[in-house]
């Protein structure tokens, strides 16, 4: 049977991991042992990007990962002693403010070791001048240019801990390809916000791939602004084409306003919605709530995407234990125990590992340089929190691969399983006179490597 997994309101959850209250880290985490006392010095993590702008629903819950999980480390000893803290800008969305801070923080005397970064887009405007300027970069997930290059080839300075969009899609056609009686003629179109994010899965080495996996992809794609409202022509171009599958890679109100266009158009019934890993987010679970279906529940309801890490209420699992507890205590809402969240406590770890093999090499602190970090990362093999595998083969790869394909529903009033229809679903009165139906995954597959389908391969 499919393992449900169940995104529930905190206050009507019951906590089944308790965090340690001494020095000492859960005993799940699993790090190489301190060589080097760091007690008195401080690791920063500096981090920039649109936490005001259309990706603010997914970058707010972000800082709240970051605080929570931080603060909690410095409780427990920090990283070898050392206390972290965070250095970090907003960009609102605007290339020119984020060359601005990147210019910032490279004129700092020492400059980081490390950065975060939050877009593609930024990720590909910077690419070469991290390079140059030997700062190595993580992001949640970036675009074969930014990780790659032009050519697709050429493995930079900057590191996806999420798999390539492109891979994530041709995941997805693997899937659909292997369950015709779930989708009978496949015929996807590509339909997702204009700009390097929600471009960055629509390459030739995607359409062929789908291809060999007896999926279509109609060959010209529907762009939108992620300030638009209305998309209907974009939806009846992929309908009269002859789309039955609808593709995103856009993020809280993208595949949202996707699902109500659908629905206000009748076609719920004939076209299936899928997307990015970015796509099955709490966000969009929430941001669904205004456009229901002729059955009750929100129309993104048996939306199809990626699962590339552990969710929520995998409660069994300890990682995901941990999270809940840190959001628990901190009094964090429904809306914030998101993608982003999750990414901001298992970069905390991540950073530890990092450090932890990277001080121990170079014997300091204060000796460490861009390039060793990079070294660091080159050779990482690791489980942030346990919640996904950091792996990029000895420099060759600059992405994380492994994924699942999932859907996403909505919780039923008993909470044992997906809802029917509005009327058995769980729902909590919203201020605005709405209501609040809890989104719920249902992974499909068991964990998996992504293909490659990057230029050349």
């Amino acid at each position: 049977m499919r393992k449900v997994v169940l995104l529930l309101v905190l206050a009507l959850t019951l906590s089944l991991f308790v965090l340690p209250t001494s020095a000492q880290l859960p005993e799940f985490i699993k790090h190489t042992e301190c060589e080097v006392d760091l007690t008195g010095e401080t690791i920063t993590i500096y981090h920039f990007g649109d936490i005001s702008g259309p990706y603010a629903f997914i970058t707010q819950p972000l800082l709240a990962g970051l605080a929570d999980t931080i603060a909690y480390w410095n409780a427990h000893g920090g990283i070898c002693g050392a206390m972290l803290t965070t250095d970090n800008k907003d960009t609102g969305g605007n290339p020119a403010q984020t060359q601005a801070h990147y210019d910032y923080y490279r004129a700092l005397e020492p400059k980081p070791q490390l950065i975060v970064l939050y877009a593609s887009g930024d990720a590909e405007l910077l690419r070469n001048q991290v390079a140059a300027d030997q700062i190595p970069v993580i992001i949640s997930a970036g675009s074969v240019e930014g990780l790659y290059g032009e050519d697709g080839q050429t493995p930079g300075w900057i590191y996806a801990t999420n798999p390539l969009y492109v891979d994530q899609l041709g995941m997805f056609c693997e899937f659909v390809g292997a369950n015709p009686a779930e989708f009978p003629d496949p015929v996807i179109a590509y339909v997702s916000w204009a700009g390097a994010f929600g471009e960055a899965a629509f390459m030739p080495e995607a359409i062929d791939y789908c291809a060999e996996q007896g999926v279509k992809i109609l060959p010209e794609p529907q762009y939108f602004r992620p300030t638009d409202t209305d998309i209907s022509t974009q939806i009846l171009n992929a309908v009269d084409a002859g789309a039955n599958i609808i593709y995103t890679n856009s993020l809280a109100s993208g595949p949202a306003l996707i699902a109500k266009t659908l629905n206000d158009l009748g076609l719920l019934d004939e076209v299936k919605l899928s997307g990015v890993n970015w796509a099955l987010d709490t966000s969009v679970g929430l941001l669904g709530r205004t456009s229901l279906a002729d059955n009750g529940l929100p129309a993104v309801n048996g939306m199809y995407g990626s699962l590339p890490f552990r969710w929520w209420s995998e409660v069994q699992h300890p990682g995901v234990a941990f999270n809940r507890e840190l959001a628990t205590a901190n009094e964090r809402a429904l809306s914030v125990q998101n993608i982003a969240y999750i990414l901001g406590s298992t970069l905390v770890d991540l950073y530890h590992e990092i450090y932890v093999r990277t001080v121990n090499r170079v014997g300091s602190l204060s000796a460490i340089t861009g390039s060793d970090i990079k070294e660091t990362l080159d050779n990482i093999d690791y489980n942030p929190l346990d919640m996904y595998n950091v792996n990029f083969a000895n420099g060759a790869r600059r992405s994380t691969t492994g994924n699942r394909i999932a859907q996403m529903f909505f919780i039923n009033a008993t909470m044992t399983g997906p809802a029917t229809s509005g009327d058995d679903a769980m729902k909590i009165p919203n201020p605005d006179g709405t209501n609040i139906f809890v989104p719920i995954l249902v992974p499909r597959t068991e964990v998996q490597d992504v293909p490659d389908l990057r230029p050349g391969n």
